[in-house]
């Protein structure tokens, strides 16, 4: 099965796949290594997921993409609405607009991919604009039926990166990642705790996986 990986990360989502020809498109060059290392027989290519997808979408059998979903996280958008005037200091996210490419990806794949797709994002702080299937903390737009299933409860929000690296089964401890200097926004550099925070449940991604091969 030729399986194409959008938006890959570090392939929490790919770790429990089976007998698949896969590739793999992220746009980091420090996170594209770290999945070329741990996955060396999948095609690793770093590049624009959303633009790989119009250009290439016909050639796979299976699609999953994983769009960023900070412009769409209940978190995020709590910590930008409940600034702390008193203390500047605090913890603080620019208010933005939601990044509707996730709905650009999600009409594409309905109306023009033939094979079997999954979109997976987190559970948005608005009503979605296209009704997602629920799944642990997460939604899932597929052409198939995802019935619901109960995972081991984990709060990724508030873990430090030892328990996240335990939790999803990966050790970063040899990567050198970029740190966040003063000033700095998280979407200015790769940090290992946020990697980890963007990974999904391999259990969950092999259950979503198998339906649709089901």
């Amino acid at each position: 099965m030729k399986v194409l990986n959008l938006y890959c990360g570090i392939g929490s989502n790919r770790k429990l796949w089976e007998n698949v020809e896969v590739t793999a498109i992220e746009i980091n060059p420090e996170i594209a290594n770290i999945y070329k290392d741990i996955f060396p027989d999948d095609n690793v290519i770093i590049s624009d997921a959303h633009d790989y997808l119009l250009k290439h979408f016909s050639e796979y059998d299976f699609i999953w993409s994983s769009p960023p979903c900070q412009s769409h996280s209940r978190f995020r958008k709590n910590i930008a609405c409940n600034v702390n005037t008193d203390n500047p200091q605090g913890r603080y996210a620019k208010p933005i607009y939601p990044d509707l490419r996730l709905y650009e990806e999600i009409i594409f794949l309905e109306h023009y991919f033939k094979g079997k797709y999954v979109v997976e994002n987190v559970q948005a702080y608005y009503n979605p604009l296209v009704k997602p299937q629920k799944l642990q903390r997460h939604w899932f737009w597929s052409n198939f039926l995802i019935p619901e299933k109960q995972f081991k409860p984990h709060n990724i929000a508030r873990s430090k990166i030892k328990a996240l690296q335990s939790y999803y089964g990966f050790d970063l401890s040899k990567y050198k990642i970029s740190s966040r200097k003063k000033g700095q926004s998280r979407s200015e550099v790769t940090e290992k705790d946020q990697i980890l925070r963007n990974c999904v449940d391999p259990e969950l991604s092999l259950y979503v996986f198998n339906q649709a091969n089901n």
